[in-house]
Formats: C-alpha cells, sequence, structure tokens
C-alpha cells in the first residue's frame, strides 16, 4: 500500500479564497515554561484543502456531520485536463469517462494549477467545469468532485454556478487539491474526511489517495 499525500499545508500567508479571513496560529504552552506545547489554531473552515458540503450555498441542504462517511473515503477516478491554456473543462472532455463511471464514485480533475500555489498566478485563469458537464456529472451518480484549484468556479463568476449546480445535486466538492500528477486514472481510493464539526458547510481536510 502507498499512501499520496494531496493536501497543502496549513501555515501563515498561506493563499486564500479572496475574502477569507487569513487563519492565526498561536503557540499558548511551551515545553520550556509549561512542560509541554499546545497551539491555537482560528481558521475558517474553507481554508487550504478543503471540502465543501451541499449546506455551503444550498439552504436546507445536508451539511458534513449528516453526511455518510462513504462520501469521504470512495474508489476515485482522475481525469487529466491539464492542456496549456484550457479555461473550460467541457462535455467532450468528460466523454471518456463514459467507459470508467464503474471503475470509481469520486472524480479528481487534474488540471495542474496547483504548480502555481504560492504565486499570484494561483488566482486566475485556472480550468473549470462548464454548465453542461456540471449538469452532466450531476446526474452521473459520481458522488463528488476534486480538483487541483482555487474554486470550481471562475473568480469572475460571483454567482458560483459550477457550485449550485454540484452541491444542489448533494454531491461535495473538494479545493485546493495538490500532487494529483502522481496518481493513476483509477484504481485508487480518495480519501477527504473532514473535522467533525456539528452544522458545518466545510472543513479544512487530509486529502490523500491510497494505491494499493
Amino acid at each position: 500500500m502507498r499512501i499520496i499525500d494531496l493536501s497543502h499545508a496549513l501555515e501563515p500567508n498561506m493563499p486564500l479564497y479572496p475574502g477569507t479571513v487569513a487563519p492565526r496560529f498561536e503557540e499558548t504552552a511551551s515545553i520550556e515554561t509549561d512542560g509541554y506545547r499546545e497551539k491555537r489554531i482560528s481558521l475558517c473552515v474553507h481554508t487550504g484543502t478543503h471540502v465543501d458540503a451541499p449546506a455551503h450555498l444550498i439552504k436546507g441542504a445536508q451539511t458534513l456531520d449528516q453526511l455518510p462517511l462513504e462520501m469521504f473515503y470512495a474508489e476515485a477516478l482522475l481525469l487529466n485536463v491539464s492542456a496549456p491554456g484550457k479555461l473550460v473543462i467541457t462535455m467532450d472532455d468528460l466523454a471518456a469517462l463514459d467507459s470508467r463511471r464503474k471503475d470509481g464514485r469520486f472524480l479528481l480533475l487534474r488540471t495542474d494549477w496547483s504548480r502555481y500555489w504560492g504565486r499570484e498566478d494561483y488566482f486566475s485563469g485556472y480550468p473549470t467545469l462548464s454548465q453542461a458537464a456540471a449538469h452532466w456529472l450531476a446526474q452521473t451518480g459520481i458522488i463528488g468532485v476534486g480538483l487541483d484549484a482555487l474554486s470550481a468556479d471562475p473568480l469572475d463568476a460571483p454567482a458560483l454556478p459550477i457550485h449550485y449546480i454540484l452541491l444542489g445535486a448533494g454531491m461535495i466538492i473538494v479545493e485546493n487539491l495538490t500532487h494529483l500528477s502522481a496518481l493513476p486514472e483509477k484504481g485508487f481510493i480518495f480519501s477527504c474526511l473532514p473535522l467533525n464539526i456539528v452544522d458545518a458547510d466545510g472543513s479544512p481536510v487530509r486529502a490523500v489517495a491510497v494505491l494499493s
């Protein structure tokens, strides 16, 4: 068994979706003065590599703690959509999934945009699903979509149409993944277990791929 880390580290001055309050890390105890170390962390639940619950945008929809754990640990498929200059992931891109859907319940979209993590380039120009492609995915039985970019929607789409389509279908979305280039197209488990927060609309996750 091999485990591949697909998560960015939580740290000061990390990239954040515009408007998100920056995380704070504070040492509240030290070995020298208290005999043990402890850190206090304050952060928004949509910080870093994180999962969006349907309740993030859909009124009355399920929160993370209401979803079965099987939503966060499942056989997955990887789709490489990392073509240079690509802005939109279309139905043509998803066509290859038709014959592979039986091999996985979670879809990871490899854009390779994580190479810009920590740079201004990370915040614009990343590929996102077309609305037609998102509607198609919402009808396939796939339980979630993960991507190695800032958001499922472009920054210049404040209405968040792709989020609404996927979350409205009861799916989850995992954003800010990394190292997707290390994964095969199928034959692995994707794990994105969230913190067990009551009434949570999102949570940071330690996303990993488990390869046999």
